[in-house]
């Protein structure tokens, strides 16, 4: 098997799409190199942040990193195939 050849300014041409990640709204925040990874941030729902000591301090966006290739480069990860584009 070869590996898959995807490229980071592909990747960094999807920054600011919007995408369904398990049934959430998110956009494409960054791009990760290493990896390559896209981050996504939730644009409908935020999660609460706890300070040092585990108290509820804040509400904030909650954001995933999901993984473009599988660990050994040969597929594309399954993650990344269940994102849907949302056509705004």
């Amino acid at each position: 098997m070869s590996r898959i050849n995807i490229s980071l300014q592909q990747l960094r041409n999807m920054i600011g799409v919007h995408v369904y990640h398990q049934g959430i709204t998110c956009k494409v925040l960054e791009v990760l190199e290493d990896g390559p990874s896209l981050v996504l941030i939730s644009t409908d729902e935020d999660h609460i942040q706890a300070d040092q000591y585990g108290n509820p301090q804040r509400r904030v966006p909650e954001t995933f990193t999901i993984p473009v290739l599988t660990s050994d480069g040969q597929e594309i990860h399954p993650l990344y195939l269940e994102l849907d584009l949302i056509d705004l």
